[in-house]
């Protein structure tokens, strides 16, 4: 009994293994990244075509990635570039469940008050830095809700850096979920939706809008990645960048 139960164990982690070196070449992750995604892409059964289009973005970048559930900060740390700086917010960055992903990557703690507009930031990106920053699941924000918004249009322009949207659709309705009022599934199937890198000078160029504001033509990019709300534009109260 204990011969079957070893053998057993020992085939599991040699598959595990074996998945976990496939998406380390096919993703071009490390074997660490490979290995904590490998419960994800199996357990969830995760769609993650698009991330190529994320990790093949240029520096300076900033992943602008909306956050609906417990699930985003541990698919970004295992499949983002390893040299990406991640902004969590407070439950995230001390869930003790979380450990072995934060390794992966360095990450700080959100602060809406400072570190959005830290020069620090700037710097990082200036000097080819990638950021992932964690956005409320919102796709009609209030305007204090906003302000995070537009302080990331703020740092995108200052350092010229891209922006790429991500939206992992099916997130909000897992057991993982932030919004407790949602309908939960156990498992349910995990698509990741993102956006070719762009501007916001390329992004208001490209908006159906006239002239419209930094954060208003960066804000209806990351709409457009999702798959939840129908598009519109959306109209800044009050001014900005």
């Amino acid at each position: 009994m204990l011969a079957a139960a070893i053998v057993i164990v020992a085939l599991i982690l040699a598959l595990w293994s074996a998945l976990a070196l496939w998406l380390m070449s096919a993703m071009k992750l490390t074997f660490q990244q490979a290995l904590l995604y490998v419960p994800f892409k199996v357990l969830f059964r995760v769609n993650d075509e698009d991330m190529a289009t994320a990790q093949k973005a240029q520096p300076p970048v900033i992943y602008a990635i909306w956050h609906s559930s417990r699930l985003e900060p541990a698919l970004m740390l295992s499949l983002l570039p390893e040299d990406t700086l991640h902004i969590l917010d407070v439950d995230s960055a001390k869930a003790w469940w979380l450990d072995p992903w934060r390794t992966l990557a360095r990450t700080i703690v959100f602060n809406a008050h400072h570190v959005f507009v830290s020069r620090r930031l700037v710097r990082r990106l200036r000097g080819r830095g990638r950021l992932a920053v964690y956005l409320p699941d919102d796709p009609a924000p209030d305007q204090k809700t906003f302000r995070l918004f537009r302080a990331i249009s703020r740092i995108a322009v200052s350092a010229e850096a891209r922006i790429v949207p991500v939206y992992i659709e099916g997130a909000a309705t897992s057991m993982f979920s932030l919004e407790k009022t949602k309908r939960r599934s156990l498992l349910p199937r995990l698509t990741i939706k993102t956006l070719p890198a762009m501007t916001i000078a390329e992004l208001i160029a490209a908006s159906a809008q006239e002239r419209p504001l930094a954060a208003m033509a960066m804000f209806n990019h990351l709409l457009n990645a999702r798959t939840d709300v129908e598009i519109a534009p959306v109209r800044e109260a009050e001014p900005s960048l």
